[in-house]
C-alpha cells in the first residue's frame, strides 16, 4: 500500500504513482467520465504518461488518487492545481470513476480532505471551480462544501447534441468552515 497525503473517515488521498496511469488511461476512455469532465481530447496511454510526468514538476499543484479505506480500491482521482501561493488561491478538480461510487459522499469527502489541507496548511483563501450545468450531483456535493455559483459561461461545452453552460464555483475558507460545522451539526456529508 502507498502511504496515504490526507486519510478521512472513508477513503484516502495518495499521490498518483505510474501504475495508476493506466486506470487514469481506461477511465479517461468511458463516456460517462467523458461527458461529466468535459473531456473532449482523446487520451492515449501516453499521452496521459507524459501529463502526469510534467504534473509532477510542477510545484503549484497536488494530483491524488482517491482511494477506500476498506480495500485500498482507486475509485477516483483529484487535483489540487493553479495555487497562487502570492494571491492565496488555486482550483481543483475531482472525477470518481464508477457510476457505483458516485452519490455516495466519497467525492464529497475527498474533495473535503484537500480543501480542508489548502485551506489550512497552504494558507489558501480561495478555491475555483468550473462544474457543467448537467450534473446536479457535483453541484450538489460542492454547495455542501460551501462553494458558492459565481458565474457562467454560457454554451460552452457542445455534448450529446446540445450546448451546456460552464458553471463557476468558488470557496472562501470561511465559506467552507462555516459549512463544515453545518455539516457536522446535520451529518449530511454523504
Amino acid at each position: 500500500m502507498i502511504k496515504p497525503f490526507l486519510a478521512g473517515e472513508r477513503v484516502y488521498l495518495r499521490p498518483v504513482q505510474k501504475s495508476d496511469y493506466e486506470t487514469i488511461h481506461t477511465v479517461t476512455q468511458d463516456s460517462e467520465i467523458r461527458r461529466l469532465t468535459g473531456t473532449q481530447d482523446f487520451l492515449t496511454y501516453a499521452k496521459i504518461e507524459r501529463a502526469y510526468e510534467a504534473f509532477a514538476l510542477e510545484k503549484n499543484r497536488f494530483d491524488l488518487m482517491i482511494v477506500l479505506k476498506e480495500n485500498d480500491q482507486i475509485i477516483g482521482d483529484l487535483a489540487l492545481l493553479d495555487i497562487d501561493y502570492l494571491n492565496r488561491t488555486s482550483s481543483v478538480r475531482i472525477a470518481i470513476h464508477q457510476e457505483e461510487y458516485m452519490g455516495n459522499g466519497y467525492g464529497t469527502e475527498a474533495l473535503s480532505l484537500i480543501l480542508n489541507h489548502a485551506f489550512m496548511s497552504l494558507n489558501i483563501r480561495r478555491v475555483g471551480l468550473n462544474v457543467y450545468a448537467f450534473n446536479a450531483r457535483a453541484i450538489s456535493s460542492y454547495q455542501k462544501l460551501g462553494f458558492r455559483q459565481e458565474g457562467i459561461i454560457r454554451g460552452e461545452i457542445f455534448s450529446n447534441g446540445e450546448y451546456h453552460d460552464n458553471i463557476l464555483m468558488g470557496v472562501f475558507a470561511e465559506e467552507f468552515f462555516t459549512a463544515k460545522q453545518e455539516r457536522g451539526k446535520n451529518d449530511d456529508l454523504h
